[in-house]
């Protein structure tokens, strides 16, 4: 309903004690003129940039990004030093763009916090506290921080949604064959359940009555079993579980894994880049972009279509073993990501799992879009905010 208006590119000496100085680049959408019940901010913070949005309702009417460049970015050690940064670029951005300080919701992506159920939550100090310190570190972990310092400012409440570690596995899909290693809930949360949702609402249906399976294809790449509104399943997609993908390992043999580690060949740090950031078709064939792949694949081209053919048959044998967690009972097989604009791709998995459940294809995410339904619903009470409270 909005259209993007002409760039606009703010170059300026990087100073983190002076918030003028941000490099940015902002894209400011038409605001609507439709009445409106809940006026939503949205803030999504990625490696390279940060991404917000208001919201009026469901509809975007302003959008702007802040670029970070590697000489922005140089001093930092750790995401989490990058706080003060990034926070002081969102209010300048926002005085520079003279955006109005009147919102009822301000609503972040979730980031790493400790495994917990998929949901809506307000703001609090446990919250900020483990963003702060989690062992898993990355920017998004920034996000519920942020979220607080305008909410603060304007007056109204802070949330996140469907953090990345939402956890609602089913006992048997906890539990590896070594007591010291349970598997893990860390996958796409926040697209996965938003596109579940919206096609619940496509059939007239509701997310909770529905059994689906949500192939998220990406970078990573996720294949979770939606039962009833809750991902009782779902491979790891961050720590080499699962498929493999344009850029991590997946699964791969344990005894084979074990000898790589112990071969001297490898340092520790090196492995673990094998299996997150350069396996997969990086590995492979040297590079992730997938699209390329996918076109030299079509075209018949090797080695490309045989590795690209492999990771797509793993994605399909996890949408099977996600649909045995469903004991059949599968009504769509929804599939989502950057990935599923490819035809190829989407039509090699269909190959494999059609005749299984009817096939939804929603190509690309919309994260904020995501968080700005999960915060309209929060606001108007038809999704009950939850307290996070880990045991641990």
């Amino acid at each position: 309903m909005t259209t993007e208006a002409t760039t606009t590119k703010i170059d300026i000496t990087r100073d983190v004690t002076k918030p003028e100085n941000i490099s940015s680049k902002i894209f400011d959408a038409a605001y609507s003129n439709e009445p409106y019940s809940c006026r939503v901010f949205v803030i999504n913070p990625g490696s390279t940039s940060t991404k917000f949005a208001i919201y009026h309702d469901n509809n975007i009417v302003w959008r702007g990004i802040v670029h970070h460049t590697a000489e922005d970015l140089k001093d930092f050690h750790h995401p989490i030093e990058q706080l003060a940064y990034r926070t002081a670029a969102m209010h300048q951005m926002l005085r520079m763009f003279d955006v109005e300080m009147r919102f009822d919701a301000v609503i972040a992506r979730g980031g790493l916090l400790h495994p917990t159920p998929a949901g809506v939550y307000e703001v609090n100090e446990r919250i900020k506290h483990d963003l702060n310190t989690a062992k898993m570190e990355h920017v998004c972990n920034l996000g519920a921080s942020m979220a607080e310092s305008l909410a603060d400012a304007v007056g109204c409440k802070a949330y996140i949604a469907d953090p990345e570690v939402a956890d609602d596995l089913i006992p048997e899909a906890r539990l590896s064959g070594i007591p010291e290693i349970d598997r893990k809930s860390i996958f796409h949360a926040l697209n996965s359940r938003a596109v579940a949702r919206r096609y619940a609402k496509s059939v007239n249906r509701k997310y909770e009555d529905l059994n689906l399976i949500v192939v998220h294809l990406g970078g990573g790449i996720s294949v979770g079993a939606h039962r009833k509104g809750k991902v009782i399943d779902v491979n790891n997609a961050l720590n080499g579980d699962g498929p493999f993908t344009p850029e991590r390992a997946g699964t791969v043999p344990a005894h084979q894994l074990v000898e790589l580690c112990f071969s001297g060949k490898y340092t520790e740090a090196e492995i673990k880049k094998l299996l997150c950031g350069r396996g997969g078709l990086m590995a492979h064939l040297g590079t992730n972009n997938t699209a390329e792949i996918a076109a030299r694949a079509e075209a018949g081209e090797e080695p490309y279509k045989s590795v690209l053919d492999a990771m797509l048959y793993s994605v399909a044998k996890e949408v099977g073993s996600r649909f045995v967690a469903l004991k059949g009972k599968c009504d769509a097989i929804i599939i989502t990501g950057g990935i599923a604009h490819n035809e190829y791709c989407v039509d090699k998995i269909r190959d494999w799992v059609g005749y299984m459940a009817p096939i939804y294809v929603r190509p690309g995410e919309d994260e904020l879009g995501a968080l700005a339904e999960n915060a309209v619903g929060a606001v108007t009470g038809t999704i009950i905010p939850q307290e996070y409270n880990p045991a641990d």
